[in-house]
């Protein structure tokens, strides 16, 4: 995909340099999208969101992880003046809980991807369409994305925040 993206991007600029004077009418504009991500207010809204959804669960695993620590601390300062099956019963809640932590722990981070994906796609299709109209509106040819590098005159990043706070 990169690769083609790539490609088409190399084949433009190949035919607008032997365009000739169509170079100096050619509008070409860069957005920066992990700027977007960072300081759109969609997607620090996004981002607040997901932290009221995922909090409680975080918090739940902090404190079994905590607990967990404390077993094995525990069971490591004591073990040696535990009857044996007093420390076969401590070993056996500590590894029950180790799984169950994984388990949720591990469910946790499906559910937040999942969501974090849910929510991104929805920043990209609003900042996509304020880049629309940006390039309808002050008649870019080109607006280009994720590139390695651009020159910051290009870069119209900032037009497409504030148009995402506006609400456009």
């Amino acid at each position: 995909m990169l690769k083609a993206k790539s490609l088409v991007v190399a084949s433009l600029i190949s035919t607008v340099c032997f365009a000739g004077e169509a170079v100096a009418e050619l509008k070409v504009g860069y957005v920066n999208t992990q700027r977007i991500f960072r300081d759109a207010p969609a997607a620090q809204k996004a981002g607040k969101k997901l932290e009221g959804e995922f909090g409680k669960r975080d918090q739940d695993l902090q404190r079994m992880a905590k607990q967990l620590k404390d077993l094995q601390e525990g069971l490591e300062k004591n073990a040696v003046t535990m009857s044996e099956s007093e420390r076969r019963t401590k070993e056996k809640e500590f590894a029950d809980l180790s799984r169950e932590f994984q388990r949720r722990q591990r469910e946790f981070r499906e559910d937040l991807n999942l969501r974090q994906n849910e929510e991104n796609a929805a920043v990209i299709e609003k900042a996509n369409k304020a880049i629309k109209q940006i390039a309808d509106a002050e008649k870019f040819d080109l607006i280009l994305q994720d590139v390695v590098w651009v020159s910051p005159r290009l870069d119209i990043t900032d037009r497409v925040i504030k148009a995402l706070a506006e609400g456009k």
